[in-house]
């Protein structure tokens, strides 16, 4: 066994470790009383019932997570990777060709193995809630649309990696780097009009009361908004959300139709105030700027490692390749992400604090956006005491009970 597989499988180890840790520290901060701060939102039949949706998501999570890493580390240890490079070579197609179908296979094959997981999450635990609403049907088409949208997307994307590894020499990272980019911001430029209603159905909001104050709104802070949505989110699931998606022309707000049955006017302007302030306080082209960053760093290391014959000895692999490559380097660079991950959940934590605030200043309405979160958090079954611990490695938004006191702080 190597370095490449000793620091691979250290991290792997860790990961699950300090995964298990957190998650048993935050099913024992759960509390039996109901902080003050949502007295009169829950009842102690449904704050009881958010406890026990945080338990059992968190135990199907430790199977899931287990069966996981047993895969991974039996499909590497039986010899799996080398073994499937075997087959694909044999069928002697050019390395673009064979290095699609190898990672095309690894990825389809996790995918039905973990289709069970998936399966039982949303038509046992999620009904048992009472949150899905989703068909048989309609989620084995939701499955094949995600499938092909991934080789008409994701197909080409991948090809051009390989490909410029393959000819481009040392430059090569760089220009997967700006493909990258380039095809990120294509995605993120049709999503709205041509990926999303793949999915779901927009409707614009009606004339009326809502539609008047949410314009009387945008108007107030110079915000031009041609796209309000609602979108039918209650085909899948009865849990409530809003987003913002788009740039230019093309930006538009969505509102679930379950949000809009469960809050008042007052309270989904403050929600459509939060999606502004991410937009006014430059949030999303922060977070471009920091993912786009982060994609160069990932293809100047990979652009390293791609030649180690170390990495490809750790799993038993005899020939070196671009496409198996991709595969191992992602799990070498796993403590790096992790790393990385964990400063991206406290500047996404940060950018929630401060749409909260833009929205309560702005709408001169902090009752309302108080409103809003705890029915947000009552309709989700969010847990409304989790553990710090658990809380600094996994939450990109702030708890709940954080986020009300900013905004009672404020007066």
């Amino acid at each position: 066994m190597n370095i490449y597989a000793v620091i691979i499988l250290a991290t792997i180890a860790a990961t699950f470790l300090m995964n298990l840790i957190t998650e048993l520290l935050n099913l024992r901060a759960l509390r039996p009383d109901l902080p003050e701060e949502f007295d009169g939102v829950y009842d102690a039949e449904a704050y009881q019932k958010s406890q026990e949706y945080t338990r059992v998501r968190t135990r199907f999570g430790f199977i899931t997570s287990g069966f996981s890493l047993l895969l991974t580390l039996g499909f590497w240890f039986a010899g799996g990777f080398n073994y499937l490079d075997s087959l694909v070579r044999a069928w002697q197609l050019n390395a673009i060709w064979t290095g699609m179908i190898y990672i095309g296979i690894l990825i389809i094959s996790r995918s039905i193995l973990s289709l069970p997981f998936s399966i039982y999450s949303t038509f046992v635990i999620e009904e048992r809630f009472g949150f899905n609403k989703i068909t048989p049907r309609l989620f084995a088409f939701d499955l094949l649309k995600g499938l092909l949208l991934g080789i008409l997307l994701g197909g080409p994307l991948l090809a051009g990696v390989l490909a410029f590894f393959q000819f481009a020499g040392e430059m090569a990272w760089i220009h997967c780097w700006l493909a990258t980019t380039a095809f990120s911001v294509f995605v993120s430029f049709i999503a709205p009009t041509w990926i999303k209603p793949l999915f779901n159905k927009f409707t614009p909001v009606e004339e009326g009361e809502l539609r008047t104050a949410i314009f009387e709104y945008t108007d107030s802070v110079k915000f031009s908004l041609q796209n309000l949505f609602v979108m039918d989110g209650s085909k899948r699931s009865t849990k409530t959300n809003a987003f913002f998606t788009g740039f230019g022309k093309n930006k538009r707000i969505a509102l679930f139709d379950t949000l809009i049955e469960k809050h008042t006017i007052p309270e989904l302007v403050a929600v459509l105030a939060h999606e502004i302030g991410h937009y006014k306080k430059k949030h999303i082209l922060k977070s471009m700027v920091i993912n786009i960053f982060h994609t160069g760093i990932v293809f100047f290391l990979l652009s390293v490692f791609l030649g180690h014959k170390g990495l490809f000895g750790a799993f038993f692999m005899e020939e070196m390749s671009i496409y198996a490559g991709l595969i191992f380097f992602g799990m070498l660079y796993s403590p790096i992400e992790v790393i990385l991950s964990l400063g991206m959940q406290i500047f996404l934590r940060k950018i929630e604090y401060e749409a909260d605030r833009y929205a309560a200043e702005t709408t001169d309405d902090v009752a309302s956006m108080v409103s809003a979160l705890k029915k947000l958090s009552l309709g989700n079954l969010s847990n409304l005491t989790p553990h710090p611990a658990y809380v600094f490695l996994h939450y990109s938004h702030p708890p709940v009970l954080a986020r009300i006191r900013a905004l009672e702080a404020l007066g």
